[in-house]
Protein backbone atom coordinates (compact mmCIF):
# COMPACT_ATOMS: atom_id res chain seq x y z
CA UNK A 1 0.00 0.00 0.00
CA UNK A 2 0.92 3.56 -0.79
CA UNK A 3 2.27 5.82 2.35
CA UNK A 4 0.06 8.47 0.81
CA UNK A 5 -3.14 5.97 1.76
CA UNK A 6 -2.02 5.70 5.47
CA UNK A 7 -3.18 7.91 8.52
CA UNK A 8 -0.43 9.08 10.55
CA UNK A 9 -1.01 8.48 14.00
CA UNK A 10 -0.64 10.97 17.03
CA UNK A 11 1.88 8.79 19.22
CA UNK A 12 4.40 8.62 16.11
CA UNK A 13 4.22 12.51 16.52
CA UNK A 14 4.99 11.83 19.92
CA UNK A 15 7.84 9.77 19.38
CA UNK A 16 9.36 12.29 16.91
CA UNK A 17 8.82 15.05 19.43
CA UNK A 18 10.17 13.20 22.45
CA UNK A 19 13.15 11.87 20.36
CA UNK A 20 14.39 15.13 19.56
CA UNK A 21 15.45 15.21 23.54
CA UNK A 22 17.41 12.40 25.15
CA UNK A 23 14.98 10.37 27.20
CA UNK A 24 14.92 10.57 31.10
CA UNK A 25 17.04 7.96 32.69
CA UNK A 26 14.56 5.67 34.17
CA UNK A 27 14.02 6.35 37.89
CA UNK A 28 15.44 9.47 37.63
CA UNK A 29 13.72 13.36 37.95
CA UNK A 30 13.46 15.78 35.41
CA UNK A 31 16.00 17.92 37.00
CA UNK A 32 15.81 22.00 36.12
CA UNK A 33 17.22 25.36 37.43
CA UNK A 34 14.05 27.51 38.55
CA UNK A 35 14.88 29.83 35.16
CA UNK A 36 14.40 26.67 33.06
CA UNK A 37 11.36 25.18 34.37
CA UNK A 38 9.95 29.09 33.94
CA UNK A 39 10.88 29.20 30.46
CA UNK A 40 8.98 25.68 29.79
CA UNK A 41 5.83 26.75 31.50
CA UNK A 42 5.75 30.37 29.73
CA UNK A 43 6.19 28.55 26.92
CA UNK A 44 3.26 26.14 27.51
CA UNK A 45 1.40 29.60 28.45
CA UNK A 46 1.96 31.03 25.38
CA UNK A 47 0.77 28.41 23.11
CA UNK A 48 -2.26 27.55 25.18
CA UNK A 49 -3.22 31.23 26.21
CA UNK A 50 -2.11 32.78 22.59
CA UNK A 51 -0.72 30.79 19.15
CA UNK A 52 -3.57 27.93 19.66
CA UNK A 53 -6.48 30.24 19.43
CA UNK A 54 -5.37 32.03 17.00
CA UNK A 55 -4.67 29.15 15.04
CA UNK A 56 -8.12 27.99 16.16
CA UNK A 57 -9.58 30.73 14.72
CA UNK A 58 -7.90 30.79 11.39
CA UNK A 59 -8.99 26.82 10.65
CA UNK A 60 -12.65 27.86 11.91
CA UNK A 61 -12.43 30.60 9.20
CA UNK A 62 -10.94 28.43 6.14
CA UNK A 63 -13.59 25.66 7.26
CA UNK A 64 -16.25 28.27 6.28
CA UNK A 65 -15.22 28.90 2.95
CA UNK A 66 -15.95 25.41 1.94
CA UNK A 67 -13.73 23.20 -0.15
CA UNK A 68 -11.27 21.95 2.42
CA UNK A 69 -9.49 19.55 0.55
CA UNK A 70 -7.60 22.39 -1.91
CA UNK A 71 -7.61 25.25 0.89
CA UNK A 72 -4.19 25.38 1.97
CA UNK A 73 -5.30 28.02 5.31
CA UNK A 74 -7.17 25.12 6.52
CA UNK A 75 -4.48 21.98 5.44
CA UNK A 76 -1.59 24.43 7.48
CA UNK A 77 -3.98 25.24 10.29
CA UNK A 78 -4.69 22.00 11.03
CA UNK A 79 -1.11 20.72 11.16
CA UNK A 80 0.19 23.50 12.79
CA UNK A 81 -2.89 22.86 15.34
CA UNK A 82 -0.85 18.97 15.52
CA UNK A 83 2.40 20.50 16.42
CA UNK A 84 1.14 22.97 18.71
CA UNK A 85 -0.84 20.02 20.70
CA UNK A 86 1.68 17.77 20.31
CA UNK A 87 4.28 20.30 21.88
CA UNK A 88 1.82 21.07 24.66
CA UNK A 89 1.51 17.66 25.77
CA UNK A 90 5.11 17.51 25.73
CA UNK A 91 5.74 20.59 27.84
CA UNK A 92 2.95 19.52 30.31
CA UNK A 93 4.47 15.91 30.69
CA UNK A 94 7.81 17.12 31.16
CA UNK A 95 6.98 19.63 33.52
CA UNK A 96 4.77 17.26 35.58
CA UNK A 97 8.01 15.46 36.53
CA UNK A 98 10.16 18.37 37.09
CA UNK A 99 12.37 18.64 40.13
CA UNK A 100 13.69 22.13 40.61
CA UNK A 101 16.56 22.65 41.57
CA UNK A 102 18.28 25.70 42.92
CA UNK A 103 22.05 26.06 42.57
CA UNK A 104 22.33 29.32 44.01
CA UNK A 105 22.59 26.99 47.55
CA UNK A 106 26.11 25.53 46.39
CA UNK A 107 27.25 29.04 45.93
CA UNK A 108 30.68 29.09 47.57
CA UNK A 109 31.40 25.65 47.35
CA UNK A 110 34.52 23.94 45.43
CA UNK A 111 32.13 20.90 44.56
CA UNK A 112 30.39 20.44 41.74
CA UNK A 113 26.73 19.80 41.80
CA UNK A 114 23.23 20.24 39.57
CA UNK A 115 24.08 24.08 37.66
CA UNK A 116 27.53 24.89 38.59
CA UNK A 117 29.65 25.97 35.67
CA UNK A 118 32.99 24.32 35.64
CA UNK A 119 36.34 25.13 34.53
CA UNK A 120 38.72 21.91 33.91
CA UNK A 121 41.51 21.35 31.77
CA UNK A 122 41.49 18.22 29.81
CA UNK A 123 44.67 16.04 29.36
CA UNK A 124 45.71 17.72 25.99
CA UNK A 125 46.09 21.05 27.81
CA UNK A 126 42.78 21.94 26.75
CA UNK A 127 40.55 24.47 29.08
CA UNK A 128 36.75 24.59 28.74
CA UNK A 129 33.75 25.56 30.81
CA UNK A 130 30.55 23.86 31.17
CA UNK A 131 27.22 24.58 32.96
CA UNK A 132 25.58 21.46 34.15
CA UNK A 133 21.45 22.12 33.65
CA UNK A 134 18.33 20.16 32.83
CA UNK A 135 18.07 17.83 29.47
CA UNK A 136 15.17 20.61 28.61
CA UNK A 137 17.37 23.46 29.25
CA UNK A 138 20.84 22.96 28.38
CA UNK A 139 21.94 24.58 25.18
CA UNK A 140 25.51 23.62 24.01
CA UNK A 141 25.67 26.68 21.54
CA UNK A 142 26.10 28.79 25.19
CA UNK A 143 28.45 26.32 26.82
CA UNK A 144 25.61 23.91 28.56
CA UNK A 145 25.52 20.81 29.19
CA UNK A 146 22.57 18.19 30.59
CA UNK A 147 22.94 16.59 33.40
CA UNK A 148 23.02 12.90 31.89
CA UNK A 149 25.62 14.12 29.52
CA UNK A 150 29.10 11.82 30.10
CA UNK A 151 31.24 15.16 30.87
CA UNK A 152 28.71 15.81 33.54
CA UNK A 153 28.36 12.06 34.97
CA UNK A 154 32.38 12.33 35.10
CA UNK A 155 32.57 15.70 36.85
CA UNK A 156 29.59 15.35 39.28
CA UNK A 157 30.41 15.32 42.90
CA UNK A 158 34.13 15.89 42.20
CA UNK A 159 36.04 18.66 43.03
CA UNK A 160 38.53 21.63 42.58
CA UNK A 161 41.86 20.17 41.91
CA UNK A 162 40.24 16.30 41.18
CA UNK A 163 40.98 14.39 38.28
CA UNK A 164 38.29 12.41 36.89
CA UNK A 165 38.07 10.06 34.33
CA UNK A 166 36.30 10.99 30.47
CA UNK A 167 35.28 7.44 28.82
CA UNK A 168 34.62 8.84 25.08
CA UNK A 169 34.80 6.62 22.35
CA UNK A 170 38.12 7.43 21.49
CA UNK A 171 39.49 6.21 24.43
CA UNK A 172 39.76 7.29 28.11
CA UNK A 173 40.50 11.24 28.80
CA UNK A 174 41.55 13.11 31.82
CA UNK A 175 40.00 15.79 33.13
CA UNK A 176 41.35 18.16 35.59
CA UNK A 177 38.63 20.20 37.91
CA UNK A 178 40.12 23.73 38.32
CA UNK A 179 37.13 25.68 39.05
CA UNK A 180 33.55 25.70 40.43
CA UNK A 181 31.03 28.50 40.35
CA UNK A 182 27.85 28.87 41.20
CA UNK A 183 24.99 31.92 40.30
CA UNK A 184 24.68 34.17 43.18
CA UNK A 185 21.11 34.29 44.52
CA UNK A 186 19.58 37.24 44.12
CA UNK A 187 18.31 39.07 46.53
Amino acid sequence: MSKAFTKESDAADDDDELGALPPIPAGSKNYMTPRGYQSLRDELFELIDNERPKIVDIVHWAASNGDRSENGDYLYGKKRLREIDRRIRFLTKRLEIAEVVDPTVHAGSDQVFFGATVTYVEDDGTERSVTIMGIDEANSAEGQVSWISPVARALLKSRVGDEVALQTPGGVRMLEVVEVRYPEAQG
